[in-house]
């Protein structure tokens, strides 16, 4: 789940196995749209949140030793949600979070799905293994991504099953955005998120990453996969006119930030196997006149 050009975003302190390492977010974390009186949660969700990628992800750590770590994290997280104190390994990212769930009563599940899923990317990566098709990449998104649209949706004190949904679109429409926009990275690097059917729907091997890159047809897959991300993006572009305030706009950033990484992928001929797109600090005009203009569009 790598992603690069930051856009005014606060990165919360993290702690993992590996070395400490710089992170640029494409989507807003904590800037300063977001209200102050849920700024400290919502920097903890990030951090956790963070914290658990960079386990999954970072260094050179051997998988058991980051499953182990993924299973301590998730141990401290249900002591400190019982009011019990978080392991000294833990504490810097687990106390914050313990008085958030304590203040805002944050539900667990969507905390604990988030570690499913980093445990099942570690397991992936050791193993070699894929996706066989968009649904069970759906599974994963439902436990990666949309947890944290639903954390802070319900910060914002909205749970009508509307919201949800548009939601999971835009938080889904984010996870497959980074990966198809990080293949150059990730393939490399033994991660595959390249739905196995798709792959062979345009002639890949799916069995034979490693000559991904190099078939005709590889551009068009992307082409197609990131149509499939525009169109979830666009299915949840309506929450965001739905949340007051500054929140409200700060979701409008996100939903521009993901489909102006999709036009600059687009620029590539979504050839994203040779190149990785970044939001640079020029992109920000635009980004903010979409913005302004999704009140008359929706997008």
């Amino acid at each position: 789940m790598r992603c690069q050009a930051r856009i005014a975003a606060v990165t919360p302190p993290h702690t993992s196995p590996a070395n400490a390492v710089g992170h640029y977010e494409n989507f807003p974390v904590a800037s300063w749209l977001c209200p102050p009186a849920l700024r400290p949660a919502v920097v903890a969700i990030y951090g956790f949140a963070r914290t658990a990628d960079d386990i999954a992800d970072e260094g050179d750590a051997a998988a058991e030793q980051r499953l182990a770590a993924l299973a301590e994290l998730r141990e401290g997280l249900l002591d400190v949600a019982s009011g019990r104190p978080a392991p000294a390994r833990f504490g810097a990212v687990l106390q914050p979070l313990a008085r958030a769930i304590a203040h805002h009563g944050l539900p667990l599940a969507p905390l604990t799905d988030l570690l499913s899923a980093f445990s099942q990317d570690v397991v992936h990566s050791r193993d070699g293994r894929g996706y066989a098709d968009r649904a069970a990449l759906l599974d994963y998104c439902r436990r990666s991504a949309n947890p944290v649209g639903r954390l802070l949706l319900h910060l914002y004190g909205i749970s009508d099953a509307r919201a949800l949904a548009g939601s999971d679109s835009i938080c889904t429409a984010l996870q497959l955005i980074n990966f198809w926009q990080d293949l150059s990275v990730d393939v490399p690097r033994g991660r595959y998120y390249l739905p196995a059917t798709d792959c062979r729907d345009f002639g890949l091997d799916a069995a034979r990453p490693d000559t991904w890159a190099a078939h005709p047809a590889a551009c068009r897959l992307v082409q197609a996969e990131c149509a499939w991300a525009r169109e979830l993006m666009l299915a949840g572009a309506g929450l965001p006119l739905r949340v007051p305030g500054r929140a409200g706009w700060e979701l409008r950033a996100v939903v521009q930030g993901g489909l102006r990484i999709l036009d600059k992928i687009e620029a590539l001929g979504f050839d994203t196997f040779a190149h990785r797109p970044r939001l640079h600090a020029a992109d920000a005009p635009r980004i903010l006149w979409r913005s302004l203009r999704m009140e008359q569009s929706g997008a």
